[in-house]
């Protein structure tokens, strides 16, 4: 197939293609159409315009992959999930890098799940007792008296038996195994795809796969000392798999749809929020996250006539005297231009439901918003008709790729939000 780049925002024409049955149809699947615009057009024309869901999309006569602007790669990308979801399973930065060039964003994946599995490997698969019943020679384990004389009354050369053994057929492993196998299939890199394949062998020698339900285990899976070294591998092999768990951290998977993409909406939010809840450490400022405000629009009678719910809030103190703001995270590409009239307007709103008669100074909303570049913030005001301050909405960039280079180094990430003077 074909392979195409195009980066998030962006639109490209591709001709000269030829789109087989397959992929017209997923070309109008309605799933697909929530991440990426793709429309055949006359001539076998294909008109591709990516919006804010970043990764690959394989039909069978092309390969698009969505590239990421403001997190600067693919790696960036797994390195604010990894930083958001507060595993930091990301080892070997560096190593990464060097080993994941070039990748695309399901190949970097498979990458991370065959560093897992092979650590895994190394350090020893676990085993764990298993429950088995079957019909033996001699005796082990308990005899299962009324199932003997109801299958093999009057036989002697087998004995119904039940019994507990070590094996390293349990679902830790399986997960791992079904992971592997997929990547062993899906892989674009041959690198890649042969690693799988030997991990993918070697787990198998202890452990089936036929008939494995990897969705279904993922949720069942529960950690404790025994297997919380497992951890990350199942992480990335849940998301591999496209389990719904991990499907609500961004992902669609490519079993049941051709697409592998990650939708930077939610995963900024979710960065954002990591980013606040490590900047208050250590302060008496808290961070609440979708705080729906239930009585700030209302009917004349008093009851609510719709609720409007913040991103997030940064709240200080308890009871009557409580002060609020609210933030807003937007993965939008305001750096180089204004705010939309329909988030600031929003903004807006935020800052007077939050605000408070007792007031002395005008409430302010923060809205940021994901940038490649350093920007001093900006704040703009709502006035009333005598030119008083009513409200204020100050829009301040979060540079991904500065924070991520930070993170990586071990360095606190640099944010410009003054947060020992909010609320004094």
């Amino acid at each position: 197939m074909r392979p195409i780049e195009v980066d998030e925002h962006k639109r490209r024409i591709e001709p000269n293609l030829e789109p087989g049955p397959a992929d017209l149809e997923a070309t109008g699947s309605p799933d697909l159409a929530k991440r990426i615009t793709l429309r055949w057009l006359r001539g076998n024309v294909l008109d591709i315009k990516a919006g804010s869901h970043i990764g690959v999309v394989n039909l069978d006569c092309v390969c698009i992959r969505v590239r990421p602007k403001l997190a600067g790669s693919e790696l960036g990308v797994l390195q604010m999930l990894d930083y958001a979801s507060g595993v930091e399973s990301l080892r070997d930065i560096g190593l990464l890098q060097q080993l994941g060039e070039g990748l695309d964003l399901r190949d970097l994946v498979c990458l991370l799940l065959n560093q897992e599995c092979d650590r895994l490997l190394q350090h020893g698969l676990r085993r764990d007792y298993l429950r088995r019943e079957e019909a033996l020679p001699v005796v082990r384990g308990r005899l299962l008296a009324d199932r003997q004389v109801l299958h093999r009354f009057g036989r002697l050369d087998r004995l119904e038996c039940r019994y507990d053994e070590r094996s390293g057929d349990i679902d830790d492993n399986r997960l791992c195994a079904a992971a592997l196998w997929l990547a062993a299939r899906t892989a674009r890199a041959s690198a890649v795809r042969e690693h799988a394949r030997r991990l993918a062998a070697q787990f198998t020698a202890h452990c089936g796969t036929v008939g494995f339900d990897a969705r279904a285990t993922v949720e069942r899976l529960t950690y404790h000392r025994a297997n919380e070294h497992y951890r990350n591998a199942h992480r990335w092999a849940a998301m591999l798999i496209g389990h719904k768990a991990f499907g609500n951290l961004y992902t669609t998977s490519g079993i049941t749809t051709p697409a592998f993409m990650i939708d930077m909406n939610g995963l900024f939010e979710d960065f954002v929020v990591r980013l606040l809840r490590d900047a208050v450490a250590g302060t008496d400022i808290s961070v609440r996250r979708q705080d729906t405000l239930r009585s700030a629009i209302t009917k004349a009678d008093g009851r609510a006539y719709t609720r409007i719910t913040p991103d997030l809030q940064l709240v200080r103190g308890h009871g009557p005297g409580t002060w609020r703001c609210s933030v807003d995270a937007k993965y939008k590409l305001y750096t180089d231009r204004r705010l939309s009239t329909a988030d600031l307007y929003q903004s807006f709103a935020y800052a007077h439901a939050l605000s408070s008669s007792s007031d002395t100074t005008p409430p302010t909303a923060y809205l940021l918003y994901a940038a490649d570049h350093d920007r001093p913030p900006e704040t703009v005001t709502l006035h009333r008709r005598d030119r008083a301050a009513s409200a204020r909405v100050t829009s301040m960039p979060i540079n991904v790729r500065a924070i991520l280079a930070a993170l990586a180094a071990g360095d606190p990430p640099p944010l410009q939000i003054p947060f020992h003077a909010l609320g004094r």
